[in-house]
């Protein structure tokens, strides 16, 4: 392999590195001293975060089934980036005597997901977007059933291979029928050859529905909540922000690359399916009580959002898409640090927990409802810039009464994220949480939360960075 074949492909190459040292520290480390395993998988994979940043050539490998490009480099480093908040966010967690035997093995995992997601994003062909959809979820299955000492957890780990099971079989079952009507698997070639044909549409309608059972996409999300509140907090943080970004990004790639002259058809498609996100992911979202099933509803809610963006086929509404993942990462992962650090200290998970939380831990409850205030969109935090771009896109391709239920859903959503704040600071609790300050990795953590939700509201330049780059498609 060359250099330039390296620097290509040089995201797949050095997490494939980061895992094997994590292996090998597992290896030749002491019993009574994995909890250095934590320093060196977070110090590494920050170093890997860093590196990707740098500038990479464009190109395509093994024949064209992987591209290379740099709109998708972008799409890589903003997993990088939550992926960094993940880890850091779990060290407390892994910390504890029940998990301090599987440190090795929970960062693999993770790092093997991400593996995956990236070849998926760089697939130029369907087999490789395959392989790498495959290597994202299986390790994700065992994630989800990690805590071995808990019941519901097995029971997601479970339902999530299941529900990955089925909707991998729809999806196949409809490139198949592509594949057989078109005589080709690579991207550019089946756009060229797609005829419009009844057999082709039956074969693009399965392959939307298994990717909205991915992205949890109404009515393919009944798996979510019980999947989230069954997951460790912080492998739920991963599934509502990594897992649901990569197939939101490889999703738009392989709609406005290889289906753009049926873009009228997956229009109505998204119309339908985005109102029905948006309206029953908020409304359910308003009857929940864990806070884990309450985010995994507004994550449901937050995929109707970004299929606002999806339904513009264009260049503004795929910067905008990607723009709204880098805000949504570090709202969703700033309010899922709150809850991950509170479920450490006290093992409190409900909302009516936090009544009072402000007059214990001020900083935490500041820190919560800046991130709800931003995944709720209001100004001037970075929330309401990502959803003014979103309906900026669809108002430009004239769907005016979706933006106009969007905004009805977002008022409605504003409803029920100020309920934990109002629980926070206004109501009081005779046995509230504790006072307690968490290890130095979540503060850090928190903080980048936080200057993420500020920053990127303001930087303006980045969205238009975002929106000149060149995606290979």
């Amino acid at each position: 392999m060359s250099l330039n074949n390296f620097l290509i492909m040089r995201h797949e190459l050095l997490l494939t590195a980061v895992a094997l040292l994590v292996l090998i520290a597992e290896v030749f480390s002491h019993p009574d001293k994995k909890g250095a395993i934590i320093t060196l998988s977070v110090i590494s994979f920050a170093v890997i975060t860093a590196l990707g940043l740098l500038p990479s050539s464009a190109g395509e490998l093994f024949g064209g089934m992987y591209v290379a490009s740099a709109g998708r480099l972008m799409m890589k480093n903003i997993l990088n980036v939550g992926v960094l908040l993940v880890f850091l966010q779990s060290v407390d967690w892994l910390r504890k005597s029940e998990n301090s035997e599987k440190i090795s093995e929970y960062y693999i995992l993770l790092v093997s997901t991400l593996i995956g997601m990236n070849f998926m994003i760089s697939a130029g062909h369907f087999l490789m977007f395959y392989i790498g959809l495959e290597l994202a979820t299986i390790p994700l299955a065992a994630l989800a059933a990690f805590d071995k000492y808990r019941n519901n957890s097995a029971e997601a780990g479970i339902k999530l291979i299941l529900i990955s099971a089925l909707s991998s079989g729809i999806l196949l079952y409809g490139l198949s029928m592509i594949y057989g009507t078109t005589g080709s698997m690579y991207f550019k070639e089946v756009a060229t050859a797609f005829s419009n044909s009844n057999l082709q549409l039956l074969g693009f309608i399965f392959f939307f529905t298994g990717m909205a059972f991915k992205i949890s996409i109404v009515p393919f999300h009944l798996w979510t909540a019980d999947v989230y509140e069954g997951a460790p907090i912080n492998i739920t943080a991963f599934l509502s922000v990594i897992s649901k970004g990569a197939a939101v990004f490889i999703f738009i790639i392989v709609l406005f690359t290889v289906f753009p002259i049926i873009i009228e058809t997956w229009q109505k498609a998204i119309f339908l399916t985005s109102i029905l996100t948006m309206t029953i992911g908020n409304l359910f979202a308003i009857r929940q009580q864990n806070l884990k099933r309450f985010l995994a509803f507004s994550s449901i809610s937050q995929a109707g959002y970004i299929l606002l963006g999806v339904i513009g086929g264009n260049q503004l509404g795929m910067a905008s898409v990607i723009y709204y993942i880098l805000v949504y990462i570090f709202s969703n992962l700033g309010a899922f640090g709150v809850v991950l650090a509170v479920s450490n200290a006290s093992g409190k998970e409900n909302i009516d927990d936090y009544n009072g939380l402000y007059h214990t831990n001020p900083k935490l409850s500041l820190i919560m409802m800046l991130s709800l205030f931003s995944l709720a969109g209001i100004p001037p935090v970075a929330g309401y810039f990502g959803k003014f771009f979103l309906f900026t896109a669809a108002a430009e391709k004239g769907f005016y009464l979706l933006v106009i239920i969007a905004v009805l859903n977002t008022i409605i959503s504003l409803y029920y994220y100020l309920l934990i704040v109002k629980a926070m600071f206004l109501l009081k609790s005779e046995t509230p949480i504790e006072k307690f300050k968490s290890s130095f990795y979540t503060r850090f953590a928190l903080g980048l939360c936080v200057a993420g939700i500020v920053v990127t509201g303001f930087a303006s330049a980045l969205f238009e960075l975002i929106r000149n780059l060149s995606f290979g498609i």
